[in-house]
Parts: C-alpha cells; structure tokens; sequence
C-alpha cells in the first residue's frame, strides 16, 4: 500500500504553479499529511501481522447458555415452585405442645 502521488516526500517546485496557489502553498500542510500518512500505513501493518482470536467471540453470554430469556424462564420455574411449596405449609403455625405430649 503506497501513499499517493501527493503524499511523497519529494518538494514541489512551486515555479510551476500560478501566483495563487503559489501564495497558498504552505510546505507545513504537506509534511502533516506524509506524517499522518505513514502512521495510518504503521497502524494497518501492524493490524495485518496481528494474531487472530484463537476462540470464537459472541456477544452477550459468550454461547454457553440461550441468553436472558433462558434465566427469566430459570427464575420463573423457581418462583412458581417456591408458591407451589409455600401453598403446601399449614396456615397456622403448630405449637411446641404437640412434642411435649409425644415425649410424655
């Protein structure tokens, strides 16, 4: 990947431009852009001789699980077996005589 023709080191022979781009010409813009130039050329070597991911890479849960509709579905079950369980507890609470009389 070569910069452009504009972007080459060489200088301009400014003899050959009109008047008004000859008082336009600043040589400070052109050496701004051959910097710019070869730090997007190191950038994109540097990119291209970069190692892979070995894993493959997911958003979210990283693929191990279906996401967050599977742990609401998760929660859901738990909640309804907490009520289902909570449903089978007598409504009134059994006292301590009942043991005092079987240990009797």
């Amino acid at each position: 990947m070569s910069a452009p023709a504009s972007l080459r080191t060489k200088p301009i022979d400014r003899r050959r431009l009109s008047m008004q781009d000859r008082s336009s010409y600043k040589p400070q813009q052109r050496l701004g852009a051959i910097a710019k130039a070869k730090a997007f050329k190191q950038r994109y070597a540097t990119q291209q001789q970069r190692k892979p991911f070995a894993t493959e890479q997911k958003p979210g849960t990283g693929g191990f699980t279906q996401g967050i509709a599977r742990q609401q579905e998760r929660m859901r079950i738990k909640g309804a077996e907490e009520r289902r369980a909570k449903s089978f507890r007598p409504e009134n609470a059994i006292s301590n005589d009942i043991y005092q009389e079987l240990a009797t």
